[in-house]
């Protein structure tokens, strides 16, 4: 059986405090006790590693200058080099995370990702780079947002993150060097208690990950919702995909976000028709997701009318 080899994943732009939170990780006894650690620098940043200080001192560096290094091939070549028993990488801000991950050595396990951020730029590479800011948020276990200080907006700040993502923590680290955590509540535009979830079409996005994101949350209630029918003969029998287009970042990255709907006779409906859905929420394993999942259970169905924004966004 193939060793696994535990990768901790370090994301964000330059001047981002990625080599300072290294340097300190791998001075740290509770975590670095000597195993053989390759630290893949993907970036040349304006500090530099002082290994001397290192905690363990099996701690080998590899630079990638290029994402044409990032093959399987060479980066087995480099674990081998040093048979290494873990993985840091400090990634480049400017590369996608997908280039990485579908370029990993199969026994490579991503055991932790952070993101950080000056909370100062932030904003402003959320305004220009959009696409780089979302790829970064989109996985990434926390965000750390230094040298923060009162003028910094924090409201819009965790608008921005929660819009990729309801389940990444923040933490803010101010100019003395104190951690804190963001505690800006993460209220839903819509009633979940309600008897019947009334899911606006300006909501769809939230709802749609919320719903995908904390199924059990929604185990049991009846939702009414607005969006599409894809009828597909590879789905069981009585059901169809239900949703719409979502853009996260850019129209680049427009897609379908759909359920599976069960429970209702399909040949009364046409691919691409755009209905009123009021359906009870169940969390089944479906082969469609090949786990577990939210599964709408058909109560009714009526013919709608698309909104005027037909693609759903989080702004």
């Amino acid at each position: 059986m193939m060793e696994e080899i535990p990768v901790y994943l370090f994301t964000g732009f330059l001047d981002a405090g990625k080599t300072k939170f290294i340097q300190e990780t791998l001075e740290d006894v509770r975590f670095n006790t000597g195993e053989s650690t390759l630290l893949l620098l993907c970036e040349e940043g304006e500090e530099e590693y002082e290994p001397s200080t290192f905690s363990g001192k099996n701690v080998f560096i590899e630079r990638i200058d290029d994402q044409s290094e990032l093959t399987p091939t060479n980066l087995e070549r480099l674990a081998k080099k040093h048979a290494v028993e873990r993985v840091v990488i400090e990634y480049n801000g400017m590369w996608m995370l997908d280039d990485l991950y579908k370029n990993m050595p199969d026994s490579w396990m991503v055991y932790q990702e952070f993101l950080f951020c000056d909370s100062r730029t932030f904003l402003t590479y959320n305004t220009n780079m959009r696409g780089l800011v979302v790829d970064k948020l989109k996985s990434c276990e926390m965000v750390v947002l230094n040298r923060a200080d009162a003028s910094i907006d924090k409201v819009e700040i965790h608008k921005i993150i929660r819009a990729v993502s309801r389940r990444t923590n923040i933490a803010y680290e101010d100019v003395t060097g104190e951690v804190y955590y963001d505690d800006t509540p993460d209220e839903l535009p819509y009633d979940i208690n309600a008897p019947v979830i009334q899911i606006s079409p300006e909501d769809y996005a939230i709802w749609y990950q919320d719903i995908s994101e904390e199924p059990e949350k929604y185990k049991g209630k009846t939702i009414q919702v607005g969006g599409r029918v894809m009828v597909r003969d590879r789905l069981p029998a009585g059901s169809f995909f239900f949703g719409r287009q979502l853009m996260t970042c850019c129209v680049e990255d427009i897609s379908f976000a759909g359920l599976l709907a069960t429970g209702y006779d399909v040949s009364q409906l046409h691919d691409n028709q755009w209905i009123e859905l009021t359906a009870k929420v169940a969390v089944k394993h479906s082969k469609v997701y090949n786990k577990k999942g939210p599964v709408l259970t058909v109560q009714s169905v009526a013919s709608g009318t698309p909104p005027e924004q037909e693609v759903a966004t989080f702004y």
